[in-house]
């Protein structure tokens, strides 16, 4: 699998593909999309419609090293998911705290991981 990522022109680019943080919430979105189907089944209910909007501010004096007391990253991201289907409000409230529960994306996103890594040159 070859996964294309890319930059506006600003930064070095020529947006013509998802930047690395469009990514991220695409991964997110996903993996979240995946629980919602999971668990829509599982509660006999069928979807007639499934969006998740994810944003975020990242401020890119951070990413750019241009102020070491600006994070590279994300102070909060936030979704909004929208969903229709013949479930009840019940239901789709057990949907939503099921796949809270279980999306590894949410999970990595939302707690503290140990991240590792090696660089090979050469």
């Amino acid at each position: 699998m070859i996964i294309v990522a890319d930059e506006p022109s600003a930064l070095g680019g020529v947006a013509s593909a998802p930047n690395p943080q469009e990514l991220l919430f695409a991964a997110l979105n996903a993996c979240m999309t995946v629980g919602y189907v999971v668990a829509a089944a599982a509660e006999g209910v069928t979807l007639e419609k499934l969006e998740i909007r994810t944003t975020g501010h990242l401020d890119l004096r951070g990413f750019m090293g241009l102020d070491s007391e600006v994070k590279p990253g994300y102070d909060k991201i936030n979704y909004t998911i929208s969903v229709k289907g013949d479930g009840t409000v019940e239901q789709f409230e057990r949907i939503h705290q099921v796949v809270i529960a279980t999306s590894p994306n949410r999970w990595n996103l939302a707690n503290n991981i140990e991240v590792q890594g090696d660089q090979i040159v050469g």
